[in-house]
C-alpha cells in the first residue's frame, strides 16, 4: 500500500549520523511536528537534530489526507463532552494559529496550496443533529461557520456545516521545504536511526540510538506515540488505523470542497490535481478480522457514489486519540524538564502537529501564549476516566484473546497462502507465520512492547499489536508504535509464486 504522496515524492536530502555529537535540541520523529519544531528552534539560533527511524514522512504525515482545516467533523463535540469550554477555546485558538502558520509558510515557499471550503455533512437525519451541535460549538469558539441545506455531493445529505477558505496540500512537499530550510540554518537530519532510550537524570540528556549516542539539552519525542514507557502514554491514547484512496473520475464529477461525514463509518472526501481522494472505515489497530475488507469497502462506496471512478492508489495511516480528545503536549513525566512529548492528534495532525510544535518551542523558550497556557492546565474529568477504564478493559480482553487463541493451533502449520498469516504455538511460545512475496517467515508472535499477541493485517501484510498499536513487517522489522525492538524470528526463502491480485484487492 503506497500513498499518493509517497509514490511520487522527491528524495529529501539528509545528513550522515554523527555519533557523540551534542545539540541544543534532539527531536525524535521526522513528521510534521518534528520538522516544524526543529525549524522554529533553528530560527532562534539553536543547534538542532532530527532523528528519524525510517525516512521523513514515512509514517503518519506521508499517509495523511493532508486537510488543513479548522473545521474537523464532530471534533468540537468530542472535546466539549470531556473538557470545559476554556479547553475547547484553547484548542480552536491553537488550530487557528497553526492554520495561519501553514498557509503563510506554504505561500512564502512556493508550496502548492488549494484554498477551498470545508464541510461537515450529515448523510442521515440523525446526523443532522450532530451538524447543528457542531455549529453551536464552533460559533461559541469564534469560528465563522454557516449551516447549509446540502453539501453538494453526489448522494443525499441532510445538511452540512461549512467553513470557508480552508486549505489542502501535498504533505511531502511541505516536509521537503521544511527540511531544506532547516538544513540551511544548520540543522541536521538523520534518517534510518532508531532511538532506543533517553536518559535525563543528569544534564545533558543522553540519547541512545541504533547508530550510537547523542547528547542534548532537551529532547522532544515527536513520534506517533512516545517510545518511553514512563508516563504510560501508550495506555492514555488509543491507536487507530484508517484507510485512504485516490481515484481518477470522469470529467465534471469532482466535488468542490473538502468534506467529512459526521456519522460512523466516517467518510472523508477531498481532491488534488484532478483526482478524488476518499478515506474512512477506520478501526482500532490490530482488532479487525480483515483490514483488506475495510479498504475494499471504501473502494466499493467510492465507486458507487462516483460511477466510473478508477482506483489509482490505496493506503492507510495510524493515528492516536487521547482519552479526552485533546493532544498531550508538553514536558514528559520524570524527564527533569529536559524531555518533552506530543501525541494524540485524533486524526487532525496537520494543524495539530503545527500547534504542538509551536507549543513545545514556547515551553522551552518561555514564550507561551494564553491558549498554550490554558492547554497545560487541563483537568481530567470523570467521563475521561471512564473512557480510559473502558479502553484498559478492552486491552485486557485482547491480551486474553491473543494468548488463548494462540494455543488453539499447534505448530507446525503449513506455510500460509501468499499474503496470509496465522498464529500458532510451539510449546509455550506463540508463533506468527506468514508468506509474503514468496517468503515464509516464522516469528515470535509476542509484541516486544508489553507482550500482547499480534494479529495479521491482510491489507498491509504486517503484524499489528491490538494492545497499544505497535506494528511489524512480515519479516519482523518494527514499523511503528511504542515498541522499540523487532519481532525475533527467521525467514524461509520458499520463493513460492505470488498470487495474482484479485479484483478489488489492495495495492
Amino acid at each position: 500500500m503506497t500513498s499518493l504522496w509517497l509514490a511520487d515524492a522527491a528524495s529529501i536530502p539528509t545528513d550522515t549520523f554523527e555519533p557523540g555529537a551534542h545539540f541544543d535540541e534532539v527531536i525524535v520523529g521526522g513528521g510534521i511536528t518534528g520538522l516544524v519544531s526543529a525549524l522554529l528552534f533553528a530560527r532562534e539560533g539553536r543547534r538542532v537534530a532530527v532523528v528519524e527511524a525510517r525516512t521523513l514522512g514515512a509514517v503518519t504525515t506521508g499517509h495523511s489526507t493532508a486537510k488543513v482545516s479548522q473545521l474537523q467533523g464532530t471534533q468540537f463535540q468530542k472535546i466539549r463532552r470531556l473538557n470545559p469550554q476554556k479547553i475547547l477555546q484553547a484548542y480552536v485558538d491553537g488550530n487557528r494559529d497553526a492554520f495561519d502558520w501553514i498557509v503563510d509558510y506554504a505561500t512564502a515557499n512556493g508550496i502548492e496550496v488549494d484554498r477551498t471550503d470545508a464541510y461537515s455533512y450529515a448523510s442521515t437525519p440523525t446526523g443532522a443533529f450532530a451538524v447543528t451541535r457542531e455549529f453551536e460549538l464552533a460559533t461559541s469558539a469564534g469560528l465563522e461557520v454557516e449551516l447549509v441545506p446540502d453539501a453538494g455531493l453526489p448522494f443525499a445529505t441532510w445538511g452540512a456545516l461549512r467553513l470557508a477558505d480552508q486549505a489542502q496540500l501535498d504533505p511531502m512537499q511541505l516536509l521537503a521545504s521544511l527540511a531544506t530550510d532547516l538544513r540551511v540554518l544548520g540543522g541536521r537530519i538523520f534518517e534510518g536511526v532508531r532511538v532506543l532510550d533517553v536518559r535525563a537524570a543528569r544534564a545533558p540528556v543522553r540519547v541512545r540510538s541504533s547508530r550510537g549516542e547523542l547528547t542534548a539539552e532537551h529532547v522532544i519525542l515527536a513520534t506517533g506515540t512516545p517510545i518511553l514507557a514512563r508516563g504510560l502514554y501508550f495506555a492514555k491514547v488509543a491507536a487507530l488505523r484508517s484507510y485512504a484512496q485516490s481515484f481518477d473520475v470522469p470529467d465534471g464529477q469532482l466535488p468542490d470542497g473538502m468534506f467529512l461525514g459526521v456519522e460512523s463509518p466516517t467518510r472523508s472526501i477531498r481532491t488534488w490535481r484532478g483526482q478524488l481522494l476518499t478515506g474512512g472505515n477506520g478501526h482500532p489497530v490490530g482488532r479487525d478480522a480483515s483490514p483488506r475488507s475495510r479498504a475494499a469497502g471504501l473502494t466499493a462506496w467510492t465507486q458507487a457514489s462516483w460511477p466510473g471512478a478508477v482506483l489509482t492508489h490505496s493506503w492507510s495511516a495510524q493515528d492516536y486519540s487521547a482519552m479526552h480528545h485533546v493532544p498531550f503536549v508538553g514536558w514528559f513525566p520524570r524527564g527533569f524538564g529536559r524531555i518533552y512529548l506530543a501525541t494524540g492528534y485524533d486524526k487532525w495532525g496537520m494543524t495539530g502537529g503545527v500547534s504542538a510544535a509551536r507549543t513545545l518551542v514556547a515551553d522551552i523558550l518561555g514564550t507561551n501564549t494564553p491558549w498554550q497556557s490554558s492547554m497545560h492546565r487541563r483537568l481530567t474529568l470523570p467521563l475521561t476516566i471512564a473512557r480510559g477504564i473502558g479502553e484498559t478493559a478492552a486491552v485486557g480482553w485482547w491480551y486474553a484473546k491473543g494468548w488463548t487463541g494462540a494455543f488453539a493451533q499447534p505448530m507446525p502449520v503449513r506455510a500460509p497462502a501468499e499474503g496470509e498469516g496465522t498464529v500458532a504455538h510451539s510449546g509455550p511460545r506463540p508463533r506468527a507465520v506468514s508468506t509474503v512475496d514468496g517468503e515464509t517467515c516464522e516469528l515470535s508472535a509476542v509484541c516486544t512492547h508489553l507482550g500482547a499477541v499480534v494479529t495479521w493485517n491482510d491489507a498491509e501484510h504486517s503484524w499489528d499489536c491490538p494492545a497499544h498499536g505497535s506494528r511489524f513487517a512480515a519479516d519482523g522489522t518494527l514499523l511503528e508504535g511504542p515498541a522499540r525492538r523487532d519481532l525475533p524470528g527467521r525467514v524461509t526463502r520458499t520463493r513460492t509464486p505470488p498470487a495474482v491480485a484479485q479484483p478489488g484487492s489492495v495495492t
